[in-house]
């Protein structure tokens, strides 16, 4: 159940989350693992030995939450109530999100519009009209402040309140053209991001960033998109993460709408108005925001008396990784070994650097 946090267990969740090479899914592993913040940052030494690991300091952190407070800047962990419930549906979600401006927008029900940066004219319009129709519905529209579709949307839901997600921190404004517009969203609706403030986002956190604008919707609205874009990566997070996708379609003639259309033939949503959006989301059934309640209690996993085994587990798991990113689940049942000794494996070669884990939790060998 959702709770709020103190200071001190605010301070080592993000002391957690901001160590080197600990992402959303070693996070959750080390706090199943050990129970709390405190007790995984304690036991990060011994879980890395062959080189050293070094968490930020607490009056580090203490800096940062005393510098987010000065900026007006919530630091929000995933169990605490004002953390948007459909984000921390995520398995796993962004432990820490940093939001800049007015909470409550993130608890509308929102929907995403997302498209191509170097869009038409008739396409911002169309985003913009349909940005402010959802928004006078009591839809908050999400997108991630980058020129084009996403612009036209934020701009179109000014008025009702919009979410932009950034890949840097609510700080940075990338591109700079968007000033204007991220210090209007920051008065009217919300900016929040999982990267500490003051954070300039690399072509790596972007991926991070559209996981994060499907993951708080209901659904994604992609509103031209080329066949290879980053608009197309962030409808197949909302896919993976059972949300609905629509896709407005487009001339055959231009490389522009040649995404859209695929995804209608793949079986999106078409849509042509605000109502036809509205139509679909009132459709949906409750996402299952609570995981359900699993009556048999596997016996408790000692990683202590299991050292060795889990040494063996990281060399059989190596030979099984590739430079192609693996969804989890395929690496966990071609090892043969016990889900608790490969989750511990995978966690600890995470940590080492040996593995790297992307936003979706597909794993290739560093």
């Amino acid at each position: 159940m959702p709770r709020e946090l103190s200071h001190t267990e605010r301070r080592d969740w993000i002391r957690l989350i901001r160590t080197q090479n600990v992402g959303p899914v070693s996070f959750r592993d080390l706090i199943n693992r050990y129970g709390d913040a405190a007790s995984a940052l304690d036991a990060l030494p011994s879980l890395i030995r062959k080189k050293p690991i070094n968490p930020p300091r607490a009056d580090q952190v203490e800096a940062e939450m005393d510098y987010a407070d000065q900026m007006g800047v919530r630091l929000i962990c995933a169990v605490e109530p004002d953390y948007p419930a459909y984000l921390r549906a995520l398995d796993p979600p962004p432990p820490v999100i940093s939001v800049l401006g007015n909470i409550a927008t993130l608890h509308q029900p929102c929907v995403a519009i997302i498209g191509s940066r170097n869009a038409s004219a008739i396409g911002q319009r169309f985003a913009n009209s349909l940005a402010a129709e959802l928004g006078q519905a009591g839809y908050a529209v999400v997108s991630g402040l980058a020129r084009g579709i996403d612009a036209a949307a934020h701009t179109g839901a000014l008025a009702s309140g919009t979410i932009a997600v950034l890949g840097g921190g609510v700080d940075h404004i990338y591109p700079r053209e968007n000033t204007e517009l991220h210090a209007q969203i920051a008065q009217t609706g919300a900016i929040i991001s999982e990267s500490p403030m003051g954070y300039r986002a690399t072509a790596r956190d972007f991926p991070r960033r559209n996981r994060i604008i499907s993951g708080l919707c209901r659904g994604v609205i992609v509103i031209e998109a080329a066949e290879r874009s980053g608009t197309l990566i962030t409808a197949r997070y909302a896919l993976e993460q059972n949300r609905e996708v629509m896709a407005a379609p487009g001339s055959p003639l231009d490389p522009r709408t040649k995404g859209c259309n695929r995804l209608i033939r793949q079986g999106a949503h078409l849509i042509e108005t605000a109502g036809d959006v509205i139509a679909v989301l009132e459709t949906l059934r409750p996402l299952g925001l609570e995981e359900p309640k699993d009556l048999f209690d596997a016996p408790p996993f000692d990683p202590i008396r299991a050292e060795t085994d889990i040494a063996k587990a990281k060399l059989r798991v190596l030979d099984l990784l590739s430079p192609t990113p693996t969804p989890r689940d395929d690496i966990i049942r071609a090892s043969g070994l016990p889900l608790p000794l490969v989750t511990a494996a995978l966690l600890e070669m995470e940590l080492a650097g040996d593995a790297h884990v992307e936003p979706d939790g597909r794993i290739s060998r560093v």
